[in-house]
């Protein structure tokens, strides 16, 4: 069976996630555990018995912040030729039908379960925000510089926080015009047009040039603008750096000193808007969405096992790796519009990749998902779970509402409604020891994870549960000389004094403890990995534990 068949059966019980779990065989410990779970009682939290009032407090503020974080269900909006927003009405001025338009569209987002929107407010050197530097873009009005009759960025904050969502600003950095428009078509009083020595020209479109100071001035002023004046929860930056394959000097090539330069001044560009929004507001997140693919490892042996020749460090010069190192952004979101098991650029592989890359770094990754195809949006539960099984990868990122809301390409809104939700459709089989077995409880998902029953694991993981007589909620498991402490309905857990925060809470089915299967990965001595051939997930040796933050921790 290849993977392709693999992620076609599992994709099909998802609602469940048809992961099958093949425990290695141990010996089996004395297990003492179903009177204390009729007690349905928990131990308490494990903290310093010396700590004061103060430290409590403190201690509770950081659950807090650790809660605050969620997995980020996004989707990108572009505005860009109206493709998302406005599309009913675009180039039309028509305030109220345009705020109608994008309230519907919110109401379906959170409907479906997405929590975030990344929106398109400059596409081309233009402003869906008011501004003293760019001016109000055509796509609103008709015509670029002429004010909409409302503020469309202050207008979406507030829509989208009203709901508990969160939204980024989505910037282009360089493009000024699309193809086919030159710079007459600027109102006489942008920038460019008034400079025209900022600018380069590339397949008849224009562009601001990376490598001028002003223009770096330019963008960095623009991204403070507003960070200082809007309530935004991130600013976002796509695929698009230098013109794709802009041309090099006759003799240069992708790794000479003109190439390099490019590259520098791109990661000045990145450098300086981190630091300009966090000089202004530290809590607004700076995320950027590259090309999928760093390099080829045709071209450097540290590069993904690809083939496909497209790539940020050449194509754009863009060096993504430099601003994960550097910690100058706060996310990444590689754009992977491949299938699983595309012969030149594979899905898997890439995840793989890039869950690597962000080890053991203060930077989040999600994963840019390319359902605008038919052949990705056909697979694309199975890419969640793929997902799932990294515990670096924090959420994903839809491209775009479009075809998610009015095409919905191979029923992904469908496929989505499902994922997010909470119960599946059909059982996940598990298989303990070499032997199926009844679960006590059905597999089932919440918030897009499948959560297990872990009584039935104990054995095979040689585990101990023991209740505490003072709460009812509160438990400890027991792995050797691990004891990790859980709490009902709760996505934390402390590990002695570290807190653990889970990708979905902890819950009690009867007398029967529902825990997230990559929590068994990632704390309980325990690693996961798929088999294609046989449908299995194994399960091996792995602890890892996350240190409680510290007081100055920041949520941004």
């Amino acid at each position: 069976m290849n993977n392709q068949t693999f992620f076609k059966i599992l994709s099909s019980s998802i609602g469940v996630i048809a992961l099958i779990f093949l425990l290695a065989p141990k010996d089996e410990p004395e297990i003492v555990r179903r009177e204390s779970l009729a007690k349905k009682s928990a131990p308490k939290i494990v903290t310093d018995s010396t700590n004061n009032n103060n430290e409590q407090d403190e201690l509770e503020d950081e659950l807090e912040l650790e809660l605050d974080e969620e997995e980020v269900r996004a989707v990108w909006i572009s505005t860009i030729w109206g493709l998302d927003f406005p599309h009913q009405l675009r180039n039309q001025n028509n305030p109220e039908g345009q705020k109608q338009e994008f309230i519907g569209y919110l109401d379906e987002l959170q409907d479906i379960g997405f929590n975030t929107v990344m929106v398109q407010v400059r596409p081309s050197a233009d402003a869906f925000y008011e501004s003293d530097i760019n001016p109000w873009s055509a796509l609103l009005t008709g015509t670029q510089g002429k004010f909409p009759g409302y503020d469309p960025l202050a207008f979406m904050i507030d829509e989208v926080h009203k709901r508990g969502m969160k939204i980024h600003a989505w910037i282009n950095p360089y493009r000024v015009t699309t193809k086919g428009k030159g710079i007459d078509t600027l109102v006489v009083t942008h920038p460019a047009r008034m400079n025209p020595d900022m600018l380069i020209t590339h397949n008849e479109a224009l562009y601001y040039n990376p490598e001028k100071e002003e223009v770096k001035s330019h963008i960095e002023e623009s991204i403070k603008e507003i960070v200082e004046n809007y309530d935004v929860d991130g600013i976002h930056i796509d695929d698009y750096f230098y013109p794709a394959w802009y041309p090099l000097p006759a003799g240069e090539n992708g790794n000479g000193k003109v190439a390099q330069a490019r590259r520098e001044n791109v990661n000045d560009m990145v450098r300086r808007i981190h630091n300009v929004i966090k000089a202004t507001k530290p809590d607004v997140k700076f995320g950027i969405s590259p090309i999928g693919i760093w390099k080829d490892s045709t071209s450097d042996p540290t590069g993904s096992a690809t083939t496909s020749g497209w790539n940020s460090y050449y194509a754009v010069y863009a060096d993504t790796r430099a601003w994960i190192q550097n910690d100058w952004i706060d996310y990444v979101v590689p754009q992977l519009y491949w299938e699983i098991d595309h012969p030149t650029a594979s899905y898997e592989v890439l995840v793989e990749w890039w869950a690597d890359e962000v080890k053991d770094t203060d930077v989040d990754l999600y994963i840019g998902q390319g359902i605008y195809k038919n052949t990705v949006a056909e697979e694309i539960t199975t890419q969640i779970a793929l997902n799932e099984l990294y515990p670096e990868i924090k959420g994903s990122v839809f491209f775009d509402l479009s075809n998610i809301i009015r095409k919905n390409t191979s029923n992904v809104r469908g496929q989505l409604e499902e994922l997010f939700g909470t119960t599946p459709d059909k059982p996940l089989k598990l298989i303990v020891d070499t032997a199926t077995i009844k679960p006590s409880v059905e597999p089932y998902l919440l918030n897009g994870v499948t959560l297990v029953p872990v009584q039935d694991l104990m054995g095979a993981l040689d585990l101990d549960m023991v209740w505490s007589p003072d709460n009812d909620k509160q438990f400890d498991l027991i792995q050797g000389d691990q004891t990790v402490t859980f709490e009902i309905d709760k996505n934390i857990a402390f590990i002695n004094d570290d807190l653990i925060e889970m990708s979905a809470p902890v819950e009690l089915v009867g007398e029967t403890v529902m825990i997230p299967i990559n929590f068994l990965r990632d704390y309980l001595n325990t690693n996961i990995a798929w088999s294609p051939n046989t449908l299995n997930v194994s399960l091996s040796n792995a602890i890892k534990v996350v240190k409680k933050a510290s007081s100055s921790t920041s949520t941004q």
